[in-house]
C-alpha cells in the first residue's frame, strides 16, 4: 500500500498544484505586442486596403486643410516619404512632434492616406525631428513628392481666384511648368496681397486632387512675395 500511496501522489501532485494555485486577479493586464512598424515609403508601395503601422514627424497641424479635405487630419513624413493621416477628430497634432499611426491605407480623390480605426491609433509625443521642405520645381510636384512637404520659388501666372467655401487657388510657375497653390481657409493666409507677375516662395504638403497635383501652405509663413513684375 505504501508504494501505491507514493505513485498516486507523483502522479495527481502536479494537477493539484494548479487546482489550488490562486486565480489571477480581475483585470489583470496582459501584454499586447505592438503592430510592426514600416518606413513611410514602404507603406506607400502596398495596395490600398491594406493595414500598416508607421511613425515619423508630423508635418502640418491637425484641421489645416478642413476646408477642402473635409476632415482634421494631417500630414506625416518620415526619411523616406510623406502621408497625410486622415481623421474626423482633431488630436490636436502639431509640427515636429512624433507620431506613431496604425491605420488604412485608403485613397481620397487620387492622394494616398493613411485612415486609423480611432484616435487612439494614433500616438503623439516630443522628439520628433523638424522636416525641412524639399526644394523642387514647380513641374516636379507629382508622385513623387506626394505626401512631402516642399518649397518652390516661381512667378505668380494666374490668380487668386475663389473657390470658397474651400479656398482660393492661384497658378506658380518657375519656367519649367505650372503648379497649383491651394490655400484653405483654416490657414489664415491673406490672398488679397498677391497679384500675377509677383516671385513668391511657396512652402506647402504637396498633394493631389482628381487628376492634378498640388502645393497646399499651411500657415501665412508658407507663402511670402520675393519679386515684383
Amino acid at each position: 500500500m505504501g508504494l501505491a500511496r507514493r505513485l498516486l501522489t507523483l502522479l495527481f501532485a502536479p494537477l493539484l498544484a494548479l487546482m489550488l494555485a490562486p486565480a489571477p486577479a480581475t483585470g489583470a493586464a496582459f501584454a499586447v505586442p505592438q503592430a510592426k512598424t514600416i518606413s513611410i515609403a514602404q507603406a506607400r508601395s502596398l495596395p490600398v486596403g491594406t493595414v500598416v503601422t508607421v511613425d515619423g514627424s508630423v508635418t502640418t497641424p491637425s484641421g489645416a486643410f478642413e476646408s477642402s479635405f473635409g476632415d482634421k487630419g494631417f500630414g506625416l513624413q518620415d526619411k523616406t516619404a510623406g502621408i497625410y493621416v486622415s481623421l474626423q477628430s482633431d488630436v490636436h497634432a502639431h509640427p515636429c512632434e512624433h507620431a506613431r499611426i496604425t491605420g488604412t491605407l485608403r485613397d481620397s480623390s487620387g492622394l494616398l492616406t493613411l485612415v486609423p480605426a480611432d484616435p487612439s491609433d494614433v500616438e503623439l509625443g516630443p522628439g520628433g525631428p523638424a522636416v525641412k521642405p524639399h526644394r523642387v520645381g514647380t513641374a516636379a510636384v507629382g508622385e513623387v513628392t506626394e505626401g512631402r512637404l516642399v518649397k518652390i520659388v516661381g512667378r505668380i501666372i494666374q490668380g487668386p481666384t475663389s473657390d470658397l467655401p474651400y479656398g482660393y487657388k492661384l497658378s506658380v510657375d518657375d519656367g519649367s511648368g505650372p503648379v497649383l497653390v491651394f490655400v484653405n481657409v483654416q490657414t489664415g493666409i491673406d490672398v488679397s496681397g498677391l497679384k500675377p507677375g509677383q516671385t513668391v516662395r511657396v512652402v506647402g504638403f504637396s498633394s493631389q486632387f482628381g487628376t492634378h497635383y498640388e502645393i497646399d501652405p499651411r500657415s501665412p509663413h508658407d507663402i511670402a512675395v520675393v519679386g515684383a513684375k
